[in-house]
């Protein structure tokens, strides 16, 4: 057990460090992220200017959510890539089939690659676009330290969420040999369910009630409403319960896809 800890840190630790050696694409990374977020302010500022209690938001509510969305962006990877691009990129080119074959886990291998990505993420284009919302405007911060840990918590759970569904569609790529057309359906559901263009308390109706349980509500709206809080006491860890529970129920599909693939696989490239 400590050996393949050791492993899965080292792993992590690999993927942060080659994360790190892009710099010139994070700086250009964190400026388009400010650039979005102040846009995404001032239409905000103007919507609840006419609404002051739009979704149950005021207007520093609405104001600090587009800050935690642009921290969210690549440290959940809403649009995809992290670790999971790699192993669509190896089943076109048949190399998964000696990964595959090697005495890891390699659901486990793929995450931890993830989480280090995703920390390096947070770090830069997470930390430095919120510090930045924060000059400018007035933002609103946890109440307590038990919401500060409940948010990081979060976060981790939205990661392992994303995780789970960006693997099944790279792992389409074992049958579709291409994963590009449903890679590009699963960014654009997971922009409009996480919350990202517009915040699920806007929803109406039933649509809210629906985009709500979905995974994609785990990547950005359970830990802006925990930051906010919205969640708090026993419904706060109902919502990590939530999180939770998509994460369990992912990952399990994942390792069932990744078996079938083990028994049959078809690649390019042999």
């Amino acid at each position: 057990m400590r050996a393949t800890g050791s492993l899965w840190f080292a792993v992590a630790q690999r993927s942060f460090r080659r994360y790190s050696t892009y710099r010139a694409a994070t700086l250009a990374g964190i400026f388009t992220n400010c650039v979005f977020g102040l846009i995404f302010c001032f239409v905000y500022i103007a919507v609840w200017n006419q609404n002051p209690d739009a979704g149950g938001y005021d207007r520093t509510d609405a104001i600090t959510y587009v800050w935690l969305g642009q921290a969210m962006i690549m440290t959940v990877a809403v649009w995809n890539g992290g670790a999971t691009d790699d192993l669509a990129a190896r089943i076109k080119s048949g190399d998964v089939a000696v990964d595959l074959y090697r005495p890891v886990n390699l659901l486990g291998w793929y995450l931890a690659s993830d989480l280090g990505r995703a920390l390096f993420h947070l770090l830069t284009r997470g930390v430095a676009p919120t510090v930045f919302g924060a000059v400018i405007f007035d933002l609103r911060y946890p109440a307590s330290t038990l919401t500060w840990v409940q948010f990081a918590v979060s976060a981790v759970l939205a990661v392992t969420v994303s995780f789970g569904v960006r693997m099944l569609v790279s792992a389409s790529a074992f049958w579709l040999l291409d994963d590009t057309g449903i890679k590009n359906l699963a960014a654009v559901l997971a922009m409009f369910f996480s919350g990202l263009v517009v915040p699920l308390v806007l929803f109406p109706g039933w649509t809210r009630d629906l985009a709500s349980v979905l995974p994609w509500a785990s990547y950005l709206q359970v830990p802006a409403d925990i930051w906010l809080g919205k969640h708090v006491g026993g419904d706060a860890w109902m919502a990590l319960g939530f999180q939770a529970l998509w994460t369990l129920v992912l990952l399990a599909f994942c390792h069932g896809v990744l078996q079938l693939a083990n028994r049959k696989v078809v690649v390019q490239g042999g």
